[in-house]
């Protein structure tokens, strides 16, 4: 957590936090809290004063008598509620891509396609005050509100952040780049940028929504015998009721939102060794040749 950031986490409510608001039946408001300014709804009121000074997890009672927990919005809170531009790069696939890529403190990263700035805050708070992020956007509009929403959540503008508004082809000079994330419609279109800027061992990580453009990301990179084998993959997340002895899933879940795809730079030069599949079943001319007009790998091998 950065030194700008972390002043506004933690300690009792200031001036200018932002406050999540929970009612009994579960739903949120978020407020900002000023002197002197009160909060209004059909289920009455209370001054903004009753909250500044109070510890987080304060319970504040509106003229109505309804009991509203007030804590300060995580990220995921903030991103599924801040202004949008673009859509937002959900939570569980924003905890993919700084996981699966491997975003570390200090990293130098790349990102085309902003969007409403979800992902960036994510990588941010990832790199640390120590690493970079520059990010890309061919959109003034969304470039814009993408900066109102990095710099309301973090307070100030990010140190470790750039934003150019232009194309990642056109406009990139970042001479190297430990990591690079492209949320776009065509991804397959920068993978040799992408290439030019990773320094060996770098991650490539694409997001795209649809399955052909994950094909025709995953064999785009293939072509540029500049990565590793691409690795594929979706995340679902399912919520659990649980009242005693009555455990059971809830009924609805956050399916597809997008597919993710990471590989990695291969050494200046190095082109990946070639790939070995199983025949599938049932393929009488796998068993011959082997997938891919190859020679067939023992399963031995296959491990």
């Amino acid at each position: 957590m950065s030194a700008t950031e972390s002043s506004r986490r933690t300690g009792p409510f200031r001036v200018g936090d932002h406050v999540q608001l929970t009612d009994p039946k579960g739903r949120h408001h978020t407020i900002t809290l000023q002197d002197g300014k009160e909060f209004h709804t059909h289920k009455g009121s209370f001054q903004h004063d009753q909250l500044i000074g109070q510890p987080e997890g304060f319970v504040v009672i509106s003229t109505g008598g309804t009991a509203y927990l007030a804590l300060r919005p995580l990220l995921s809170d903030y991103v599924l509620s801040m202004p949008r531009g673009a859509a937002v790069v959900y939570p569980k696939d924003a905890g993919q891509i700084v996981a699966m890529a491997d975003v570390f403190p200090g990293a130098r990263v790349v990102e085309a396609g902003v969007g409403s700035g979800a992902l960036t805050m994510s990588l941010l708070r990832a790199v640390g005050e120590h690493g970079t992020v520059h990010s890309y956007e061919r959109r003034a509009d969304f470039a814009k509100i993408a900066a109102e929403n990095v710099e309301r959540f973090f307070g100030a503008e990010h140190p470790a952040w750039q934003l150019t508004v232009g194309d990642l082809v056109e406009s990139l000079d970042d001479a190297e780049a430990d990591r690079v994330v492209l949320d776009m419609l065509a991804p397959w279109e920068c993978v040799d940028a992408a290439a030019g800027v990773l320094v060996p061992g770098g991650v490539l990580c694409c997001y795209v929504a649809t399955t052909t453009q994950l094909s025709r990301t995953v064999e785009t990179i293939r072509e540029s015998q500049r990565f590793t084998e691409p690795v594929s993959w979706e995340s679902m997340v399912r919520t659990w009721h649980v009242e005693g002895l009555a455990v059971r899933p809830d009924h609805r879940m956050i399916g597809h939102t997008g597919f993710l795809v990471t590989a990695r730079r291969m050494a200046p030069g190095v082109t990946p060794p070639p790939r070995r599949r199983r025949p599938a079943p049932g393929n009488t001319a796998g068993k011959d040749a082997g997938n891919d007009g190859g020679t067939a790998t023992p399963a031995s091998e296959l491990g």
